[in-house]
């Protein structure tokens, strides 16, 4: 009698331990689950921000541009940055290590803004002066004056920072629609169904600092559904992953270089915002964007 008592208790002992283990580990399973949660949720809001943040930075210099009753090219070039930064953080992954180069590439373009701003600010000043103290026929020529040595100006510093930069950089890129004739012969096109492939055309700036011989570059093409054409094969930098469209290969001399390389169709090309991108390794150097009817 005294055994099966004593058997009886250690049962239930047991099973006391049991259920205390089990509503541990259901309450420390919950736990985990509940800061997965948080974290993902905190990680959207930061992404959503940014991106209000760009749209917000894009939109002061659409009115920027707008208010130029010539052309500014810093101005545009700024705000094309902006749009692909933005096009591509919309496909990028909800990752820390993603977000932060997203917000130091975000830092570094608002540390540009207020320098373009505040020099497109000292042209409207010197504008108004200018508008001041002389006549209708006058003012209209120092204001092309003042401007054109303002380009001047702001050319001769964006020389001089590619120059002290070692590493390729590109400009001029630009994407369009061609058709192939059974010659060999290339005929622009801004028409979809007329598109056989998509020629990608850029310059690769001259550059001291950078040694002669061998490079690549990646250039990556979206299609208006944030598909990659081409090839849309991967690399891997550190921890992040590049999808591309083709590797443009090319012996660069230490001079201005252009370049044009062909993407061909998946399938056939749909209507609409095509996106490209130039990247060396892992960092976006330059963006545009076409469209095709």
């Amino acid at each position: 009698m005294e055994n099966s008592n004593s058997k009886g208790t250690g049962l239930k002992i047991a099973l006391g331990i049991l259920v205390v283990l089990f509503l541990g580990t259901g309450f420390y399973t919950s736990k985990l689950y509940n800061e997965k949660k948080e974290n993902e949720a905190s990680l959207t809001r930061e992404k959503e921000q940014v991106m209000a943040d760009l749209s917000t930075m894009a939109k002061q210099y659409d009115v920027a541009i707008a208010d130029n009753e010539v052309s500014n090219e810093r101005l545009e070039e700024a705000r094309g940055r902006i749009q692909g930064l933005m096009d591509s953080l919309k496909i990028s992954q909800n990752s820390v290590s993603s977000l932060w180069r997203y917000k130091k590439k975000f830092m570094a373009l608002q540390e540009e803004m207020t320098v373009l701003m505040t020099e497109n600010d000292n042209l409207k000043v010197e504008n108004s002066f200018l508008a001041s103290s002389l006549d209708s026929t006058n003012v209209q020529l120092a204001e092309r004056t003042v401007f054109t040595d303002s380009l001047l100006v702001q050319n001769s510093q964006l020389a001089e920072v590619v120059e002290n930069a070692a590493v390729l950089q590109t400009t001029d890129l630009k994407g369009f629609g061609v058709i192939e004739r059974s010659s060999g012969k290339l005929i622009p096109t801004e028409r979809a169904g007329r598109s056989d492939k998509i020629r990608v055309c850029y310059t690769v700036a001259k550059n001291r600092l950078v040694g002669a011989g061998d490079k690549e570059l990646y250039v990556q093409v979206l299609d208006p559904k944030n598909n990659v054409l081409g090839s849309n094969e991967q690399i891997q930098f550190d921890d992040t992953v590049l999808n591309y469209s083709l590797i443009s290969k090319f012996n660069y001399e230490n001079r201005n270089l252009n370049i044009c390389e062909f993407v061909a169709p998946n399938d056939d090309f749909e209507k609409g915002r095509y996106i490209v991108n130039v990247f060396n390794n892992k960092e976006l150097i330059s963006s545009s964007e076409f469209t095709l009817r």
